[in-house]
């Protein structure tokens, strides 16, 4: 077995990672306990918007999990989590309005949404093949392997790097929703912008794991000797 001491460089990373997880939990916990004035729970906040939006044919569904919610672009479905569909408070709304503005997103063919789609195969690829090549290649001594995993991590890079505007986009355009449209009162509006705020810092600590990880690679690359 060999210490590979490039793994220092993953340690910020993986502080901002613990951080943001706990900075986002606690803090959907803490706003999922005020309730909104408006009352509206969020499945229902998301039907009105979409329906606002030109989307009412985009269903709202219930799925299992903890901040699962997601919109799927490939099945044009909004699913939201138990703690935001049936919730009326100020984190489930903004948790449902961010899903709502990814499918106003995908509406109106938002360029950075496109790219992501776009690249989505070859970065699950990437992201499963690239440390096999990188382990073997160091285990036998094959540069070239190594090579080829750090080319394969770039797709890695770029899917995370170009999710960092999609999903301020997604926050902005919520905040926008809900204060526009009256949804929330102005003294809510700051809370949401705390619960979407610290989901964001997730996106940026993966973006920053996965530059220092193709740090690594090209390190260890660089490290690497051809028999």
């Amino acid at each position: 077995m060999f210490w590979d001491p490039t793994i220092i460089l993953l340690i910020p990373a993986i502080v901002l990672a613990a951080y943001a997880q706990f900075k986002t939990q606690s803090t959907f916990a803490r706003y999922s306990r005020v309730a909104s004035r408006s009352r509206l729970t969020g499945a229902e906040l998301a039907r009105r918007l979409l329906a606002s939006g030109g989307l009412a044919a985009v269903p709202v569904e219930r799925v299992a999990g903890t901040l699962s919610d997601h919109y799927d672009p490939t099945r044009r479905v909004l699913r939201l989590s138990e703690a935001v569909y049936g919730s009326d408070s100020v984190a489930a709304l903004g948790v449902a309005a961010h899903e709502v503005g990814h499918a106003l997103q995908h509406q109106q063919g938002y360029l950075p949404l496109q790219v992501r789609n776009s690249i989505v195969p070859v970065a699950n690829l990437a992201s499963s093949a690239a440390f096999p090549l990188l382990l073997l290649g160091l285990v036998f001594g094959w540069l070239g392997l190594v090579k080829l995993g750090a080319l394969l991590f770039t797709a890695v890079v770029a899917f995370q790097l170009v999710t960092l505007p999609v999903e301020f986009n997604a926050s902005h355009r919520a905040v926008a929703l809900l204060s526009g449209g009256g949804y929330l009162a102005p003294d809510e509006i700051p809370l949401v912008r705390q619960v979407l705020g610290a989901a964001a810092l997730t996106y940026v600590a993966a973006a920053l794991m996965s530059l220092l990880n193709l740090a690594r690679f090209l390190l260890l690359a660089g490290m690497g000797r051809e028999d």
